[in-house]
């Protein structure tokens, strides 16, 4: 994906919600830095878990993951068990980004992966911008004019001198 001009690839892990492999997943939480946690808008039961995937990545992952609730069946809306509402409701009272998508006919699928993708970078950019490393690169890649004349002069005592 190009962002500001800018190749960005990205890895993604799918455990699919599956109990079996819950052992694992606290090991994919560390080190991400994004995630999409789906649920079946046909199916209650998977909406009802959002809650306990959510605690568990605020345990395993860093404050700053980006993060984003997906209905997903979008295609079956005539059979729908969870309101677009309560999704949009449930996503701004844990600050996650929403959106419905369907894997059958692609809808919104690529547009919730490119902004769960952008605000990555955003939140690695200013990472960057923040970091202590990054400061202390700035500050020795700095040029220093500095006027002969307003030099002290040093000791003639120094230990060094002749």
């Amino acid at each position: 994906m190009d962002i500001d001009g800018k190749e960005v690839k990205a890895q993604i892990w799918d455990t699919a919600g599956q109990e079996r492999f819950r052992a694992v997943t606290s090991a994919y939480y560390r080190g991400a830095v994004g995630a999409l946690i789906v649920y079946d808008i046909t199916r209650r039961t998977t909406f009802d878990s959002v809650g306990r995937w959510l605690d568990e990545l605020n345990i395993h992952s860093d404050t700053t993951v980006a993060r984003m609730l997906v209905g997903n069946k979008s295609d079956l809306g005539n059979i729908r068990d969870v309101s677009v509402e309560e999704g949009k409701s449930l996503a701004e009272a844990e600050g996650l980004f929403f959106m419905e998508t369907s894997a059958l006919d692609s809808t919104n699928v690529r547009t919730a992966f490119e902004m769960v993708i952008r605000e990555i970078y955003n939140n690695v950019s200013r990472k960057v911008l923040n970091s202590d490393s990054y400061k202390a690169e700035l500050s020795t890649n700095r040029v220093s004019l500095v006027d002969e004349g307003s030099k002290q002069t040093q000791s003639k005592y120094s230990c060094c001198s002749r």
